[in-house]
């Protein structure tokens, strides 16, 4: 059987420091409207990796019927929002500025949803 390499970029000077569970501005433009902020899902010990796995967080509407298994409720500075986990995905961590929050405190729902989309459950 042939072993296959896989490269990783990684930030050659340095790591850049980024918690899990802080919640930035969303970098996409066109999206930022419905979608303000994304928050980092990825750990910590995948720092030196130049790419961080997000979940989007769009503004939330009482009147949506959503699955909260699904899009659980997170409060970002005192507002509520829908985390979005079935849009979950790599963002490049040099767009990502400054953290506006941290939401470490919410981590299980954040997790949870996560379990959703890859189990079912």
């Amino acid at each position: 059987m042939k072993r296959m390499a896989f490269l990783v970029p990684t930030f050659v000077r340095g790591e850049m420091r980024m918690p899990q569970y802080d919640v930035f501005t969303n970098p996409s433009r066109s999206a930022a409207e419905g979608i303000p902020y994304v928050v980092v899902i990825q750990s910590d010990l995948l720092n030196a990796l130049s790419t961080r796995m997000t979940m989007p967080l769009a503004l939330f509407d009482k009147a949506a019927k959503v699955p909260t298994s699904l899009c659980p409720v997170i409060m970002v500075k005192g507002k509520p929002l829908h985390a979005l986990a079935h849009y979950a995905a790599p963002l490049p961590a040099k767009v990502l500025r400054r953290p506006v929050d941290n939401v470490a405190a919410q981590a299980s729902a954040l997790v949870s949803a996560m379990d959703a989309v890859l189990s079912g459950i």
